[in-house]
């Protein structure tokens, strides 16, 4: 008998994580599993949403609620009530759920008033910061999850210490949970898409010469003008004191809080090349060659793991901790002088590991087995 699996996703990272099940599905549970999947609207712009369906060739979402941009208590409550309709008009086996979104949360709490079980993909991370959302997301889509899919032996370690019984073999429930150690579905794609070919755009850039990759995009340093000017600055550093360039595909979160002043400032500055947002691929192409990545992204943070290369992270803490514990990542918030004694020390460091803590790269297939079996 077919189950049908109802799969949530608003934003890209979440469409980036849902492209590895949905081809795990097509490619080989298509007589077990039936796919649905509804986008939120939490991205709503081509650039930041149906391009990544498109060049991942993920099947175009069967509903979108088109919630789009809002503040975080309204956005939430309007996806709750879209989510809900949906699953009653679905009656799906079960929902399936990736990462720490806004779309997370309004997709757990959904699917729990439902009475729909649910399967949290990276369950189990945490940054132990609860004044970040994405904290409080993570955490309240564990507590109602079914199944909890954990990327790496540090999650595990996390949800011992919050309680969970991490060896229960029982009927799973949201009160017992099965809890399983999959790797991370993002190096599943990594493996796939790592070698595929970049756009015409994206080579021309690269031929200019080295440079570092960056990202910007959370509210809490997009949304205060101090912190959104001291990683421009931090930025500003690194380009003088390295006389390297910075590419920077611009979030539209981050674009639209860079008053007439900031940009000024910047213009003075074409070495921090700010470009428009880049597709999966592209994102690909330019971490394959880049020295080195500097971000608050969670999701680059692991893809630079992936391909290699050293990560300066510009938040106060990650979830991704075996990355810094390794020596792999620096945390550095948006301190100007962190970051650049980060870049420098990176710069001058040969002894880098890399070890497998993302787990074989078939993390999709397992998770697909595992809702199978559930169901």
């Amino acid at each position: 008998m077919i189950k049908k699996i109802l799969t949530v996703v608003g934003a890209r990272p979440q469409i980036i994580k849902a492209a590895a099940v949905s081809r795990a599905i097509r490619e080989a549970f298509a007589d077990r599993l039936q796919e649905v999947i509804v986008h939120t609207g939490q991205h709503y712009d081509y650039g930041m949403s149906q391009c990544f369906f498109d060049e991942l060739q993920i099947p175009s979402p069967q509903v979108n609620l088109g919630i789009g941009s809002m503040d975080r208590a309204a956005q939430i409550a309007a996806m709750i009530n879209g989510l809900h309709n949906t699953m009653k008009e679905q009656r799906p086996s079960m929902v399936l759920l990736y990462g720490d979104t806004n779309s997370t949360l309004a997709g757990a709490l959904a699917a729990s008033s439902a009475g729909i079980p649910v399967a949290h993909v990276e369950a189990g991370l945490r940054s132990y910061n609860k004044s970040m959302p994405e904290e409080i997301n993570r955490i309240a889509t564990d507590h109602v999850s079914t199944l909890m899919f954990v990327p790496t032996k540090r999650g595990i370690a996390n949800l011992v210490r919050e309680g969970f019984d991490v060896n229960y073999q029982g009927h799973f429930s949201p009160d017992h949970p099965g809890i399983f150690y999959c790797g991370d579905v993002m190096f599943d794609n990594a493996l796939f898409f790592g070698n595929h070919q970049s756009s015409e755009e994206m080579v021309e850039l690269k031929k200019k010469g080295p440079y570092f990759l960056a990202t910007l995009h959370r509210d809490h340093n997009t949304d205060q003008p101090h912190k959104l000017e001291e990683a421009m600055d931090a930025f500003i550093r690194v380009i003088r004191e390295t006389d390297h360039r910075i590419i920077l595909p611009l979030h539209p979160r981050t674009a639209s809080q860079i008053n007439a002043k900031l940009k000024m400032k910047l213009n003075q500055y074409p070495q921090l090349e700010l470009i428009e947002p880049a597709s999966y691929l592209d994102m690909i192409s330019l971490l394959r060659d880049t020295l080195l990545v500097i971000t608050d992204s969670g999701g680059l943070q692991k893809e630079s793991f992936f391909f290699q290369k050293p990560c300066v992270i510009m938040r106060p803490q990650t979830e991704w901790t075996e990355l810094v514990e390794n020596g792999n990542a620096i945390v550095c918030d948006t301190d100007p002088e962190k970051i650049s004694s980060a870049v420098n020390h990176f710069i001058n460091k040969a002894n880098f590991t890399w070890p497998a803590f993302y787990g074989d790269g078939r993390a999709a297939h397992f998770i697909c087995e595992q809702m199978i079996a559930a169901c």
